[in-house]
């Protein structure tokens, strides 16, 4: 039997019907956690990942809404709170990513990017932080991307979104930190998901030869950091941008 790392912690995921998502949610899931996973459009994927998750025997829930919704989040965040209880955890999954050149990018493709990448981050983030102080307790992990720390000439648009996700994670951490509410963002390179196929064939072909591991990530592994970045073992943890890139990206140190 898995370690009970979450036993009574709900956890919300947004996007969780998918990919990081989807492996994040089945992740703790099997280490106790009430799960809440988040879905915008397919309800048969919500349902098939709600059936795999409650082989775990734990609590757990699908809840429709778009993030880029103000209300509809507010209405979210409501239902989880009536079906599991207060909102412990938050993995913000839920993300867009369109791939045109930066002289082609149109007000619509921005607006779009950023309604669904920063906007519906804030959307998430602010509809549980009421509750999160007043508890004196909370844990959030927010999705960017190696997008938001390095030049993409063909992702202007979702590049800025995820850069801004970065400084936001800063901010509020830094913001909430004496709440003991630790908020922490993980930047993926490419990872064997749906959002990776909107790129092209040689587009995969050239990240991967310039990927010092030469291969794609596969999501659980980002579930794994995920984990780390919300348990205690990461308890003195705050404000961070974690790359998990195969070394395709490297800071300075």
């Amino acid at each position: 039997m898995a370690e009970q790392a979450f036993a009574g912690k709900t956890v919300l995921v947004t996007g969780g019907t998918r990919g990081i998502g989807r492996a994040t949610a089945l992740r703790l899931a099997a280490e106790g956690a009430r799960i809440a996973v988040n879905y915008h459009a397919n309800q048969k994927q919500a349902e098939d990942t709600l059936a795999e998750l409650k082989t775990q025997g734990n609590p757990a829930i699908t809840v429709q809404a778009n993030v880029a919704d103000r209300d509809e989040v507010q209405r979210m965040a409501a239902e989880v709170r009536d079906a599991l209880g207060p909102i412990d955890i938050l993995v913000h999954s839920a993300g867009l990513s369109i791939v045109e050149h930066a002289t082609d990018v149109t007000w619509e493709t921005w607006r779009r990017t950023m309604d669904v990448n920063l906007d519906g981050t804030f959307h998430v983030v602010y509809a549980l932080k009421d509750e999160m102080i007043a508890r004196g307790f909370g844990r959030i992990v927010l999705l960017s991307s190696i997008a938001g720390l390095r030049e993409r000439e063909n992702q202007v648009h979702y590049s800025a979104s995820k850069a801004a996700v970065i400084a936001m994670t800063r901010c509020l951490a830094q913001a909430w930190a004496p709440h003991n509410i630790r908020i922490n963002a993980i930047c993926p390179g490419l990872i064997d998901t749906e959002m990776a196929y909107t790129l092209s064939p040689e587009a995969h072909k050239n990240i991967v030869a310039n990927t010092p591991m030469k291969r794609m990530g596969q999501p659980e592994e980002i579930a794994s950091v995920i984990r780390f970045l919300i348990s205690d073992e990461s308890s003195f943890m705050t404000g961070q941008s974690v790359v998990a890139s195969g070394g395709r990206v490297m800071l300075p140190g």
